[in-house]
């Protein structure tokens, strides 16, 4: 069995960096090479600064910033004999095929037979990089395209060329999505390979359509951002964002190297684009682009941008533009059906959508067979390369396929033999759901194959053809096999609100009553949760209702104990925001399965208010539990009042341990978000057999007055620097009071029944505050945390 534990990186760059520490990421020990410097002793200064600069960037491309001690820095001329002990090198050098040439004449001195070999090129074929090189050089070596930046964008394309051993090629395509974490895509030898190819075309096309509206371009930025099911950039900023110069080189690039591309056409630096690169104007690395800073405010206090006028080719401060479809659209939750409605219209918005969006289809569907066989490699090279929510063919698919293929001849766009081909044969998806597993149209055999790699996958979108086991407005309670239960949340950002609770509540006791082994709490959206209903609690706290006000806080911290003494195991696994009541939550499960990317935390301070569905009591829980003969018990203390009291949330599931809301003795972490749920799923599984629920706690130590006056001197200090209002420092000691037990006179056990009440007492207390109601009303109005 081949293993990879230690690997070269050659180039220090901005990928090149970035790609080590996401090896260093996954845990292995990564050797980064760049040119010596010229000047000085140090002769690996140079490539220390540029790993420096890009672990000091934003978003930090670390789990931990520590991971940095498992990447050590070299240059090619001392420390190239160093691959001989590597069991991969990966190239990510200048993009230039010579220079690329010359360094793996280098590398074949140095390479032990065997070892792996791969190039992060963007651009260059595979085959022209492996002309003259070794038998053994060109069977271990294949392309391994990343996208920038790679911790967070989670496309791998492996592009092998015409010798590349296929073993070679299954293991990358497994390797990538196991240990790296990434969506693995095979891609054809084919300019800009697939995510490029297609993502290039859409906004090239875009850009063409954008010019002939004549709508403004933060318009139309409007109408392709989450409109559509794209990031929030749009087209025009997510140029901005990538670089001008970059996008110009993949456009010409494409242009060049693919004369028989039926729309080679579109793939032209339009006028509006080569003014901003006669300028320099580049985007966000030289300041300006399509936008950039008028140096005015608001109303609200934010920055304003002028915009660039693709016909005069001057910057002005935006209109207000009303587009009915687009303001219908917001106000559609559901993707398909937004499609749908903005084919419906015939506004201008809505027409730039359905004429880009059939020219993608028509684009994407004319690139089969030649940069992949399967429609499903282009939407998960989408969907995982540019953010996409739905690639080409899983939004032709929101159509119908013979409807959408009427349409782009309409539309006067040209479309391949096998769509004929599948429409005459009666079949109008291009996936289908089979006993529980994805499988896609392939266009080779006219009909339907299974998907590979499902096997560490659970997908409760697949089991929407089954009756839900139970379901309210909120949740949907599914079957997921082998006797396990997954609850999903389904209300607005799934924030929790009483549907939620009454349906947890409902899922544990079906699941003891019935013949289950277990309970998983995980969905697939972008987040687990944001936490408790602000809105619930503001209406009552605002109405003064503090009877239903106090159950409703009793019911939340009655319904994460459930989750704690349930007579079945109960299992979460979560991914992006884990705050407030979601982070309490999966604090009393058996376990959590947290994908890498969960950032947790107990936000509540920030709202003026103290974790009040179980989260305080469960810290100090853990506070005793972390009680060692002979250790300084303030530290621990002191660390997970800190958490509480500065809202703190981990930028990593990693570092949540750090911060106390993740155990290493019951909580994992997965580094490929698509595996958490079956991995929480076997996690049930391996628990329900002798599960035996725990008792119910009388021996929590906690420190009284003791604790009380520490905690209280550090947030009067916190106070005295201006780091910190008065109503912070407010509730910081009502946080303060339920850790340490309240007005005791020494140490002494306490039972969880009486801090939940001390919890709920102070909650309800700051309910009342009006600053914490000014500051949930800020939240609420703005999505920002007021300090006042």
């Amino acid at each position: 069995m081949r293993r990879i534990r230690k690997v070269a990186v050659l180039g220090a760059g901005v990928m090149g960096s970035s790609i080590a520490c996401h090896l260093a990421n996954a845990g292995l020990e990564v050797l980064l090479l760049d040119l010596p410097t010229s000047e000085g002793q140090d002769r690996n200064a140079m490539v220390n600064q540029l790993l420096a600069k890009t672990v000091k960037s934003r978003p930090s491309p670390l789990y931990l910033t520590r991971y940095t001690r498992r990447i050590r820095t070299g240059n090619f001329e001392d420390d190239m004999a160093g691959i001989r002990d590597c069991d991969w090198v990966l190239e990510a050098i200048v993009e230039r095929l010579d220079v690329k040439n010359n360094l793996f004449d280098r590398v074949e001195k140095h390479r032990s037979p065997g070892t792996l070999v791969t190039t992060n090129t963007s651009g260059i074929p595979i085959s022209k990089l492996a002309e003259g090189r070794s038998d053994d050089f060109r069977r271990h070596f294949c392309g391994t395209h990343f996208f920038n930046p790679p911790r967070y964008l989670r496309l791998l394309e492996i592009i092998p060329h015409a010798d590349t051993d296929q073993e070679v090629t299954r293991f990358w395509m497994e390797w990538g999505e196991m240990i790296l974490g990434k969506k693995t895509v095979l891609a054809g030898d084919t300019p800009a390979f697939i995510a490029n190819r297609i993502g290039v075309f859409a906004m090239a096309s875009i850009y063409q359509l954008a010019e002939e509206s004549k709508l403004s371009i933060d318009v139309v930025d409007k109408l392709t951002g989450p409109a559509i099911g794209r990031p929030k950039t749009g087209t025009f900023r997510l140029g901005d964002l990538v670089g001008h110069d970059t996008a110009a080189m993949v456009i010409k690039g494409i242009s060049d190297h693919c004369p028989e591309d039926e729309q080679v056409a579109q793939f032209r630096i339009p006028g509006f684009l080569q003014f901003l690169l006669d300028n320099n104007f580049l985007g966000n690395k030289t300041g300006q682009g399509f936008y950039k800073k008028s140096g005015t405010k608001d109303d609200k206090g934010r920055t304003v941008y002028e915009v660039l006028d693709l016909h005069s080719l001057t910057y002005r401060i935006p209109e207000k533009t009303t587009l009915p479809s687009l303001e219908t659209a917001r106000q559609i939750d559901h993707l398909p059906k937004r499609i749908q409605y903005f084919f419906s219209q015939e506004d201008a918005g809505a027409l730039l959508i359905r004429k880009s969006l059939l020219q993608l289809f028509s684009y994407a569907a004319n690139r089969i067979p030649e940069i992949t066989g399967h429609p499903y490699a282009i939407d998960d090279a989408l969907k995982s390369g540019f953010g996409w929510e739905a690639g080409p063919f899983e939004t032709w698919d929101m159509l119908g396929v013979k409807a959408g293929a009427e349409l782009v001849r309409k539309e006067g766009a040209p479309l391949p033999q096998w769509i004929d081909n599948m429409i005459q044969a009666g079949k109008d998806a291009f996936y289908d759901v089979r006993d529980g597993e994805l499988w896609g149209y392939d266009p080779s055999i006219g009909g339907y194959a299974r998907i590979p790699g499902q096997e560490h996958l659970l997908h409760l979108g697949n089991l929407r053809h089954q009756t839900p086991v139970f379901k309210n407005d909120e949740i949907v309670l599914h079957d997921i096999g082998d006797g396990v239960l997954c609850l999903e949340f389904t209300s607005k950002m799934n924030a929790i609100g009483e549907g939620i609770l009454s349906g947890l509540n409902a899922s544990v006791r079906i699941a003891e009553e019935g013949q289950w082994q277990g309970l998983v709490i995980g969905n697939h959206a972008t987040n687990f949760t944001v936490g408790a209903n602000l809105m619930m609690i503001a209406m009552m706290a605002y109405q003064q209702e503090w009877d239903e006000l106090n159950q409703a806080v009793h019911l939340f911290q009655q319904t994460t104990m459930l989750c704690r003494y349930s007579a079945i195991p109960v299992v979460a696994a979560t991914q992006g925001y884990v705050f407030g009541g979601g982070c309490e939550l999966i604090m009393h499960c058996d376990g959590t399965v947290a994908a890498a990317e969960s950032y947790i935390g107990l936000v509540e301070a920030g709202v003026g208010l103290i974790p009040g569905g179980g989260g305080t009591k469960e810290f100090a829980v853990r506070i005793s539990d972390a009680r060692r003969e002979g250790d300084v018990e303030v530290n621990v203390l002191m660390d997970r009042f800190k958490s509480i009291a500065l809202a703190s949330v981990s930028t990593s599931a990693w570092e949540a341990y750090g911060l106390g809301y993740l155990l290493p003795e019951k909580d994992i972490v997965a580094i490929n978000a698509d595996h958490h749920l079956r991995r929480a799923k076997d996690r049930v599984l391996s628990l329900a057999p002798y599960y035996v629920p725990p008792i119910l706690r009388q021996d929590i130590r906690v420190t009284g007055r003791a604790g009380l006056a520490t905690l209280y001197t550090a947030a009067n200090e916190l106070f005295k620097g201006n780091w910190a209002s008065e109503h912070d420092i407010k509730v910081a000691k009502k946080t303060a009071w339920v850790l340490c037990g309240g007005d005791l006179t020494g140490p002494q056990e306490v039972s969880e029944t009486y801090l939940l009440d001390l919890e709920r007492e102070a909650f309800l207390s700051l309910c009342g505050e009006q600053k914490t109601l000014e500051r949930i009303q800020h939240m609420l109005q703005t999505g920002k945390p007021l300090r006042n």
